[in-house]
């Protein structure tokens, strides 16, 4: 698990987590729940890590909705702050540009 990664789980286990606007158009085209991605956080897989990013450390990860289905779920933290972590996107992988995991870009 990456630093990132520790950062954002604990800031939403302290419930310090804000979806972002955009996002909010992204789960609706995905028809993905605010809700499952908020509980199934806790078993989150780093796919990757991006802790020096221009806008704030962030990471994606690929975490499961209540049916089980895979949503990759980009988690940021704001540049120069320490809270919240933010929601920045969810969507559904497209399976032939992910490995058959959906960890690993194909090229």
């Amino acid at each position: 698990m990456s630093e990132t990664l520790r950062q954002i789980l604990d800031l939403i286990g302290r419930g310090e987590a804000r979806v972002s606007a955009h996002d909010y158009d992204e789960l609706t085209e995905g028809h993905i729940l605010v809700r499952d991605v908020m509980k199934g956080v806790s078993e989150a897989v780093l796919v990757e890590d991006y802790p020096d990013y221009h806008k704030g450390p962030c990471v994606l990860v690929l975490q499961r909705d209540q049916g089980g289905d895979p949503i990759h779920v980009v988690w940021g933290i704001p540049q120069g702050a320490s809270s919240p972590a933010v929601l920045v996107t969810a969507y559904r992988p497209e399976p032939e540009r992910w490995s058959n995991d959906l960890t690993r870009r194909e090229p």
